[in-house]
C-alpha cells in the first residue's frame, strides 16, 4: 500500500482549509471558491507527495462529493458531478493510447521500429531525439489530435528505443541513461508541432472560432505562416536545451546503427501479428486524419483500433487489465479535468479573467501585450488541457487585448499557441502529458522544474523571434 506521508498531508489539508475559509471575493460563487480550495489542495498534495496521485485524486473527488460544492443541497447530483471526469472522451483517448502502445511492444513491432530509428539516427542520443521529433512534425498537420499522435504513434516508438538502449521503466537507475531525455524531448516537441498548424490540435480551431467571433479572421495558411519561424526555432532548440540542462548519460552511440542492423536481421521477417498491428495502425491513422468525414472522433477511432487488436488476438483482455499505468492515469487525470471544468462552469475562471482585464485596462498595448500573454500562459497551472483553457479564458483575454489596442491577429495566434506551449509546465498540462509521464522515466520534480524552464524558453522565442517575424509579415 502506498505510504501516506502525514506531515505532507497535514500541510495539504491546512492550505486547503485556509483557502476555504478566506472571505469569498465579490463576484465569485461560494461553491466555486470552495472548489478552488479542493483543487489547489489536491495539486499541492500531489506536489508534496502526501500520497500517490491516485490517492490524492480520489481524495479530491471524495471531497467534492462530501462537501457538495458541485451541486449544493443535492447529494446524488453532487456525486454524479464529482465522477463526471470519467466520462471525458479525451481521458479515455489517453488510456486507449496506453493499450495500443502495448500492442506495439507485445508484437515486437515497436522494437522493430525502434531498431529502424536507431539504424537511421542512432549515432547519438541527440540524433534519436530529432528523428522522433521530425516524425511528429510530419504527422502534425494531418492528425488533429495531438494526444492520438503522441500517444498512439510517437510514445510507443520512443519507449521501445529507450528500452532497447538499456533505459528500463522499472529500473530507476537507468532512467537518465536515455529514457528521461527522450521523454521530455518527445513530449515537449509535441507541444511545439501542435501549435505550428491549425489542424494539429483541437484547441487551435477553437481559438480560430473565438477570434472570428471578435472579427479576426485566421485561415489555415495565415496561422501556419505566423507560427512557422518561432515554431521551427523552438523545434530546433528544444533538444539542444535539454541536452545541455537534462542530458542523457548515453550520448555517443556510434556502434548503435550496426547493432540495430544485426538485431533486425535476427528478428527476421515481419510476423503475422506485426502485420496485424501495422494494419491497425494504418486504420487508426486513417480514422484520425479523415475521421471528420465519417463523423468519427479520435477517441472513437482509438476504441475501434483497440477492438481490432482484441478481436485479432494481437492483444487479449489480460493485457488491457494489466496496463496499470493506463488505469492509474485515467483515475487521477479524470479528477483534475473534472475540477478544472467546474471551475470554469461555476464562473471562477471568467471572474479571474475579468479581474486581470480590469487591472491592465489603462496600459498601452506594448505593455499590455506581454502582460496578457504571461498571465494567460501561467494560468495553465490550473488546467489539464489547452482546450479547457481556451474555452475558459481565450475570449476574455483576447477581448481585453483588443480593447487596449493590441494588434488582433498577432494576439489571437499567440494566445492560441500559448495554451498548448504551456502544456510543458506540468505532468497534467495537456493530453499527451500523462502518457509520457506514465512511462516513469521522469519524476514529477524534474518534470515541473524543467517544464518551467522550457516554458521560459518557448516564451522568449515567441516574443523575440516571433515578434520580429510578425513585424516582417505585417501583423503589427
Amino acid at each position: 500500500m502506498q505510504e501516506i506521508k502525514l506531515k505532507a498531508l497535514g500541510i495539504t489539508v491546512l492550505i486547503g482549509l485556509i483557502i476555504w475559509f478566506i472571505p469569498v471575493p465579490e463576484g465569485v460563487a461560494p461553491n466555486a471558491w470552495h472548489l478552488l480550495a479542493i483543487f489547489l489542495a489536491t495539486i499541492i498534495g500531489i506536489i508534496l507527495k502526501a500520497g500517490s496521485m491516485g490517492t490524492m485524486a480520489m481524495l479530491g473527488i471524495s471531497m467534492c462529493a462530501v462537501t457538495q460544492v458541485l451541486a449544493p443541497g443535492d447529494p446524488a447530483r453532487a456525486v454524479a458531478n464529482a465522477l463526471s471526469g470519467f466520462g471525458n472522451s479525451t481521458i479515455w483517448l489517453i488510456g486507449l493510447a496506453f493499450f495500443i502502445a502495448r500492442g506495439f511492444i507485445k508484437t515486437g513491432l515497436g522494437t522493430r521500429l525502434a531498431y529502424y530509428f536507431i539504424r537511421l539516427f542512432g549515432k547519438s542520443s541527440l540524433g534519436l531525439a530529432y528523428g522522433l521529433n521530425t516524425a511528429d512534425l510530419i504527422l502534425a498537420p494531418a492528425i488533429p489530435s495531438n494526444t492520438a499522435r503522441a500517444g498512439g504513434v510517437i510514445f510507443p516508438i520512443m519507449k521501445s528505443i529507450a528500452v532497447n538502449m538499456g533505459s528500463l521503466p522499472e529500473d530507476a537507475a537507468t532512467h537518465r541513461k536515455i529514457g528521461a531525455f527522450l521523454t521530455l524531448s518527445s513530449y515537449n516537441a509535441n507541444m511545439v508541432t501542435s501549435v505550428m498548424f491549425l489542424t494539429a490540435t483541437a484547441s487551435n480551431p477553437m481559438a480560430q472560432k473565438f477570434a472570428k467571433d471578435l472579427g479576426i479572421h485566421i485561415t489555415w495558411g495565415s496561422w501556419a505562416i505566423a507560427a512557422l519561424v518561432p515554431g521551427l526555432v523552438c523545434f530546433i532548440l528544444l533538444p539542444l536545451f535539454l541536452y545541455r540542462f537534462f542530458p542523457p548519460e548515453l550520448k555517443v552511440t556510434k556502434e548503435a546503427p550496426a547493432i540495430a542492423a544485426q538485431k533486425l536481421k535476427e528478428m527476421g521477417p515481419i510476423t503475422t501479428k506485426e502485420w496485424l498491428m501495422v494494419g491497425t495502425f494504418v486504420l487508426l491513422l486513417v480514422l484520425w486524419i479523415f475521421g471528420n468525414l465519417f463523423r468519427v472522433d479520435a477517441t472513437t477511432g482509438a476504441l475501434i483500433g483497440l477492438c481490432v487488436l482484441l478481436l485479432t488476438s494481437v492483444l487479449n483482455w489480460e493485457d488491457v487489465k494489466s496496463e496499470k499505468g493506463a488505469w492509474d492515469t485515467i483515475v487521477w487525470f479524470s479528477s483534475l479535468v473534472m475540477m478544472g471544468s467546474y471551475l470554469n462552469s461555476l464562473g471562477f475562471i471568467s471572474w479571474f479573467g475579468h479581474v486581470i482585464g480590469n487591472e491592465i485596462a489603462g496600459l498601452s498595448w506594448q505593455w499590455a501585450f506581454p502582460l496578457i500573454i504571461l498571465v494567460y500562459s501561467y494560468c495553465h497551472y490550473m488546467f489539464a488541457s489547452a482546450t479547457a483553457q481556451a474555452a475558459a479564458m481565450y475570449g476574455v483575454f483576447l477581448s481585453v487585448g483588443i480593447a487596449v489596442g493590441v494588434p488582433g491577429t498577432m494576439l489571437a495566434i499567440f494566445l492560441g499557441a500559448a495554451a498548448t506551449l504551456m502544456g510543458c509546465l506540468t505532468h497534467y498540462g495537456h493530453g499527451p502529458a500523462p502518457i509520457f509521464f506514465g512511462s516513469t522515466y521522469v519524476d514529477m520534480k524534474d518534470w515541473w522544474k524543467h517544464g518551467f524552464f522550457i516554458s521560459v524558453l518557448f516564451l522568449l522565442i515567441w516574443f523575440a523571434i516571433g515578434g520580429l517575424w510578425w513585424k516582417v509579415i505585417g501583423l503589427w
